[in-house]
């Protein structure tokens, strides 16, 4: 510690993401008995419970002496999401929060405190979490136990108590800032000067009377006395420590989706799963939470492009930055993109499968046909029915012979059928769709030519052909429709609900594209009668082909519609 300043400690506030099912458990229930726990646990500690022996007797006294109140704070709410490595449902997003005060009443013992002892206790903490949700009952929350406790430290004095914070003086105390404001990094002799250069290279604070620093895992705040007081709460909790959990759930989250899209590709290859409604679905409710959190997302960008304080966006670009969240939405939308490849291969195989599996059925019929066994059985019913009567034996047999002849060809020519419609179920298509915007926000759409729709808009696209990749297949459809050229940017989904098409069984895959060069070529060709460009608001009043308003809607295009 520098013997030309001090911070004094005045308390912390501890955060940590969690899913939970609020049909099955109360957040509010859960944090007061999370509270009770902790309390408890604390008051119980042994030699056995401190990773560092030397700082126990200090750290005994710690949490003898704390004042700790816990709190659940939901903040995405109303979705379905299973977790496929625990095999748990949750509908809900948010933390729980800590707060937390050493020696509230020993201003003394609180000027003592220093950073390496003060970090000793969330790992303690997140240890007790990790008992506390082993309880069946309590699986029903899934806490974040990847990462350890995000931890705020405030603090509302120094000594000497006036410092202004130039650049001067932080380069002067940049060890003493460094350490307070990386908590879970530990302190050592040997840690470089570039070291403690980077962890205070990113001051937020625009004013010289106070300091703030968020990191990944960590941060710290410090203001006046006076101004801790007016503003702490109305301010600083509203601009900087509350945007930083929420950032860090949506992180959790991101990374959940993830790892459940990850699993459920491996399973999918693995062929766990047969039943591809059920695939679908879960696929489904991970990108209802993508979209609930992108959603999320787009509100901070909001505030990036609205709000005035400079403060307070400041921290939300730091935020951004520090949990690298555009690099984890692209991984995740990427993975998406994979796993949309290999249900389009599964729907391919399956179909193939059912192809056979129907055409073998429909040989054997053909067989029974070809052969003239029906027409035997057919001709064996005639007879029986003419058989002049005989005995009451004879015309049972008869009667009870005719049934089961009448029973084996109504039942072969009703399989008959249902194999024929089963082989045109299984004959799946599979076609391509274009999104192609302008800078101004308009979208390319074609007039159809031909039914079904027929003059319709609708996006440009078309069937597949053999051996063609479904982008080569866009590229080429969109020219033939649009004399458009474009490249492929990204996928938006598949689109397979049954009866999304009157001709058939058709499966759409649907992409966002670039123009390559202008719009001035633009005209309609091949099955499209025109194409243009329809400005977004006008797309509230225009009945679109098959399902591409809802195409529409998922390329986030769904605040304009």
């Amino acid at each position: 510690m520098s013997e030309l300043l001090q911070f004094v400690y005045k308390e912390e506030f501890w955060y940590i993401s969690a899913f939970l099912n609020s049909k099955e458990v109360s957040g509010i229930e859960t944090a007061k008995k999370i509270e009770d726990f902790i309390k408890h646990k604390f008051k119980n500690l042994t030699p056995d419970d401190f990773f560092r022996q030397d700082l126990k007797e200090g750290i005994i006294d710690m949490v003898q002496n704390i004042s700790l109140e816990c709190s659940w704070v939901p903040y995405v709410e109303f979705f379905p999401y299973k977790d496929e490595n625990t095999d748990r449902a949750f509908n809900t997003l948010g933390f729980f929060q800590f707060k937390v005060e050493h020696y509230p009443d020993q201003p003394l013992k609180k000027e003592k405190l220093e950073p390496m002892l003060i970090q000793q206790i969330p790992y303690l903490l997140l240890d007790d979490l990790k008992e506390f949700f082993k309880d069946t009952f309590y699986k029903r929350i899934l806490i974040d136990t990847e990462s350890p406790l995000y931890v705020f430290l405030t603090s509302n004095n120094t000594k000497p108590s006036v410092i202004e914070w130039t650049q001067e003086n932080i380069e002067k105390y940049k060890k003493l800032i460094g350490n307070w404001t990386e908590i879970y990094s530990g302190q050592w002799e040997d840690y470089s000067e570039t070291l403690y250069t980077m962890r205070i290279e990113n001051n937020l604070s625009n004013r010289l009377s106070e300091l703030h620093f968020i990191r990944r895992n960590s941060g710290f705040v410090y203001m006046k006395e006076e101004s801790y007081e007016k503003y702490f709460e109305s301010y600083m909790i509203k601009y900087v420590l509350d945007p930083t959990p929420k950032m860090r759930a949506v992180l959790f989250a991101l990374r959940s989706i993830n790892a459940s899209l990850d699993l459920l590709f491996l399973k999918m290859q693995s062929e766990v799963f047969k039943d591809l409604k059920s695939i679908e679905t879960k696929i489904q409710n991970l990108r209802l939470l993508r979209g609930l959190i992108q959603t999320n997302l787009s509100k901070v960008y909001d505030e990036l492009d609205s709000n005035r304080r400079q403060h307070y966006t400041s921290v939300l670009k730091h935020l951004l930055i520090e949990f690298e969240i555009d690099n984890v939405v692209k991984r995740v939308n990427e993975k998406f993109t994979t796993i949309y490849d290999a249900m389009q291969n599964l729907y391919h195989k399956k179909s193939q499968e059912d192809q056979q599996k129907t055409g073998r059925r429909l040989n054997i019929l053909n067989l029974l046909v070809g052969s003239d066994v029906l027409v035997g059985l057919a001709g064996v019913l005639i007879q029986s029915l003419n058989l002049q009567e005989g005995t009451l034996f004879a015309s049972l047999l008869n009667g009870i012979v005719g049934i089961i002849i009448i029973s084996i060809l109504s039942l072969t020519i009703a399989y008959y059928v249902y194999v024929r419609i089963q082989l045109k179920k299984s004959d799946v298509s599979l076609t391509v769709d274009a999104i192609i915007e302008d800078q101004k926000g308009n979208v390319v759409l074609i007039k159809r030519k031909y039914p079904p729709f027929r003059n319709y808009f609708a996006l440009p696209g078309g069937f597949i052909k053999e051996g063609e990749k479904p982008t080569e297949a866009l590229i080429r459809e969109v020219k033939e429709e649009t004399n458009l050229d474009v490249k492929v940017e990204s996928k938006i989904g598949v689109y397979n609900k049954e009866g999304r098409d009157p001709r058939g069984n058709v499966h759409t895959t649907a992409y966002k594209c670039r123009i390559i060069g202008g719009f001035s070529d633009m005209m309609g060709g091949d099955d499209s009668k025109e194409a243009e460009l329809i400005p977004i608001d006008q797309l509230k009043t225009i009945e679109l082909a098959f399902d591409h308003k809802e195409i529409l809607r998922d390329a986030k295009l769904v605040k304009k519609l």
